[in-house]
This record gives structure tokens, sequence and C-alpha cells, in this order.
């Protein structure tokens, strides 16, 4: 029987345990359509760009990538980086070359507490903790400008500039994502991150287009917290979370904290989206390529199968996303754990119980 839907993948493991995780998720996902009935299945295809493809080429990934990306659905993305290469080189060369281009503006960076897994937090053991970090991927911090001058007078005499972008339209956009997100949960509230004590120019653009967006979601609660005494809050109160939104640099930030609060940051999932689909949206989980631990087993896959999870929210196939999130949690409360988080298992042992667990 052809499937109903059949979604076309674009998979970037690139480096270190991207290929071990990517592939975790690819089983996982396959698993699921295979089990269908015929009603969707998803049509592959892997690139083998990352730092070795820099090492033949002089380039992350082919000049024309950007064109040949854009025809696919999603794009299904492992980590970069390899200490051959230097990490601004990588980054910039293929996962932030794939986002800015493609306007993936909005990053959703769930922070989830699984079952079976010890949280550093004591307070995790006995109250429920569950919300998102919405981080504004196309501006703010990491929009690239700047430079570096001045070298020829000499050394220590070199000047270099990091500028931060704020526009108005960028910021609104994902307020309101974050609203509408936080319409959608429980707990309707949204907190704003910003630094506008220090941050005089930016941050209080931020800070006045959040009081202007949020008067057209009068069911959602607000607040305002400077970044410094979020990350405080991360740890003292985090039940008082719902959905955080923030600019590009300290939403990366918090929601790492987020992920190591819940175990290990192995565990976190990410979408990187392009809302209006204009363009494919990229899943990845939030981990780096972790060299140390590459090609023997030990990745946690968790992240990038919480990722698929999301991407097939994307596809509408949300019954299918809460099927994954259910074998994922099943698999953590039977203690079948890699060894960030405490356990033996290989990343093979993890995605079979996965997989065993869809069926049940």
């Amino acid at each position: 029987m052809s499937a109903t839907s059949t979604f076309t993948i674009a998979a970037v493991p690139a480096d270190g345990v991207g290929a071990e995780v990517v592939a975790a998720g690819r089983a996982v996902l396959d698993a699921l359509a295979e089990n269908s009935g015929g009603a969707f299945a998803f049509d592959w295809t892997e690139f083998p760009w990352g730092c070795g493809y820099y090492e033949r080429t002089g380039r992350m990934m082919d000049e024309d990538g950007l064109e040949v990306l854009r025809d696919f659905d999603a794009i299904y993305f492992g980590a970069v980086g390899w200490p051959s290469v230097p990490d601004h080189v990588s980054l910039w060369g293929l996962r932030l070359r794939i986002c800015q281009n493609f306007d993936q503006w909005a990053n959703v960076r769930p922070v989830h507490f699984h079952p079976g897994i010890t949280s550093p937090l004591r307070k995790a053991d006995h109250t429920p903790l569950d919300w998102v970090v919405v981080r504004e991927n196309s501006e703010g911090e990491y929009a690239g400008l700047g430079g570096r001058n001045l070298a020829g007078r000499g050394p220590g005499n070199e000047v270099a500039l990091q500028t931060a972008l704020f526009t108005e339209k960028g910021c609104e956009r994902i307020m309101r994502f974050a609203f509408d997100l936080a319409r959608g949960r429980d707990r309707k509230k949204v907190s704003s991150v910003t630094k506008s004590n220090a941050q005089q120019y930016g941050m209080v653009l931020w800070d006045e287009t959040f009081a202007r967006v949020a008067r057209d979601y009068p069911d959602v609660e607000t607040e305002s917290v400077l970044v410094d005494a979020m990350s405080a809050k991360f740890v003292l109160k985090p039940e008082d979370l719902s959905v955080v939104v923030a600019s590009n640099l300290n939403a990366d930030i918090l929601s790492d904290l987020g992920s190591a609060l819940a175990g290990s940051l192995g565990l976190a999932a990410s979408a990187n989206l392009n809302p209006e689909r204009r363009f494919p949206s990229m899943f990845e989980p939030v981990h780096g390529s972790a060299p140390d631990i590459a090609g023997q087993g030990l990745a946690n896959p968790i992240g990038a199968i919480g990722s698929a999870a999301l991407m097939l929210d994307h596809f509408g196939l949300s019954t299918e996303a809460a099927r994954v999130r259910a074998a994922i949690e099943a698999t953590t409360a039977a203690g079948i754990l890699t060894p960030d988080v405490g356990g033996t298992a290989k990343t093979g042992d993890v995605v079979a119980a996965v997989i065993d667990n869809l069926g049940n």
C-alpha cells in the first residue's frame, strides 16, 4: 500500500555523535511509519556536510546547498563542530547558514523532566515541572553584525565590535508566537527575559514591544524578568514558568540551563521553525557533537528522538508525536538510560526500547 502522505526530509548528521543520534531518530520515525497502515511515510535524503566535508572541500556545505534544501518538507540535523575546525567557522558555515537564510526565526526548546531520570533539583522530586523556552532565532546577539579593526596599529590595539540587532518586527513576531503557544498550555503565562537596565536600546525596544503585544492577550499572564534573575528563577522557582521568551543569546543560555536541570543536555529537543512555511523548518537536539564519545555508542538519543516528535507536530501528526513522547517516557521510567543520565545502556538499547514501547 502506498502512503497517503510522504514527507521528504533532508538528514544532515554533520559531526561527531550527530551521525548516531540522527540514525536513532530515523529508526524511530521509520518504525512509526511502518506501523501506520500506510497513512504516512518518510522519504530521506542524507547529506555529508560538516567538518569532515570542510576539511576535504574548504566548505561546510555545498555551494548550492540552500537551493537543494529548499525543496524538502523538513531538515533533520545532528550536531556541528570538531576540534580541527574553528567553532565560528563550523557554526556559521552550516547550522546558522541554514537557520538565517531560511528565516527559521522561532526556536522552540522544551524543558521536560522525564520519569526515571534524577534531576539536580531536589524540587523536581515532588513538584511537577514543565516549561518551554521560545528563542528569537534570526537576529539579536547572533545577527553577525560587527567586525575586527585596527590590527595594523600593532599588538594589543585591535578592536572587535559585535552588534546586537533588535527590530520591532522581529521582537513582535517571536512574542506573538510565544503568546499563541501559551494559550494552548495548562498555565497560560509568558515570561519575557530582558536586560534593559544595562542594554538601554535593544532591550528597551524588546520591553516596549512585549508590553504592547501583551495587551492583545488579556487572557495570558505576563511577567518581565532580568536575565540574571531569570537564571536564578530557573533554579529556585521553576514551577512558576510556562513559556519563556527571550533573545537569541539569552534563550540559548537559559535553555541549556533548563536542560541541565532536567538531567542532561542529551535530553533536550528543539525546533527551528519558519512558521509561515515559506522555507523548510529544521529539527535538532540541543547537545553538541561530543567528540570525546563519538562512535562509541554512548550518545543519548532522546534529544534527537524528541526533536523528531516536534517534527511530527510540524507535519500535523500530533497523535503520532504524542506516541513518540509516551514511548520515551516509558523507556526512561524503565531505567533504560545512557551514561550521561546515570545509566549503562548504549544508544542502540535506548532506540530499541523506544521502538518497542511505540508498539505498546
